[in-house]
C-alpha cells in the first residue's frame, strides 16, 4: 500500500507552449510499471485553456468545480460543469478549458504508451475559443 499525502507532489503550471492562460497541474499519481493509469487534477483560471491535442489511449476527464468548454475536432465546443465525465477515444483530437468569466476544475486520467500519455498538436486560435 502506497498513501500520496496531500502536498507531497510539486503542482505545475501549464506551459505556453501547450496552454493559454494560467493552469495549475496536481499529480494525483503516475504510473509504476506494470500499470500505466496516469491521473492528474488541473485548474484553469477563467478563459485559460489547452491546446488542441490527443491522447494515445483515450481521456477521462471529471469535472469537479467551476464551468468550462470542451471540443473535439471537428465538433461544436460543449459546456461542462461538475459531475460531467468526458470521454476522449484514443487520438481524438481535441481541447478543453475553462470558460472565459468562470474557473473550471477537473480530474483528468489516461493511460501511458510506450511511456507517454499525451500529444500535442497547435495551439487553439482565439478565433476558435471564443466560437462558443
Amino acid at each position: 500500500m502506497e498513501i500520496k499525502k496531500i502536498g507531497s507532489q510539486p503542482s505545475n503550471k501549464g506551459t505556453a507552449d501547450w496552454f493559454t492562460g494560467v493552469a495549475h497541474i496536481e499529480p494525483l499519481f503516475r504510473p509504476t510499471a506494470p500499470a500505466r493509469v496516469d491521473c492528474v487534477s488541473v485548474t484553469f483560471e477563467p478563459g485559460a485553456h489547452t491546446a488542441w491535442h490527443s491522447h494515445p489511449l483515450g481521456q477521462t476527464l471529471i469535472v469537479t468545480n467551476g464551468c468550462g468548454w470542451a471540443q473535439r475536432w471537428g465538433g461544436s465546443i460543449e459546456e461542462i460543469r461538475p459531475g460531467n465525465v468526458i470521454w476522449f477515444a484514443p487520438d481524438e483530437k481535441h481541447w478543453h478549458g475553462a470558460a472565459p468569466a468562470t474557473a473550471m476544475s477537473f480530474i483528468a486520467i489516461q493511460e501511458s504508451l510506450n511511456g507517454k500519455v499525451v500529444d500535442w498538436i497547435e495551439k487553439l486560435s482565439e478565433e476558435q475559443y471564443r466560437k462558443h
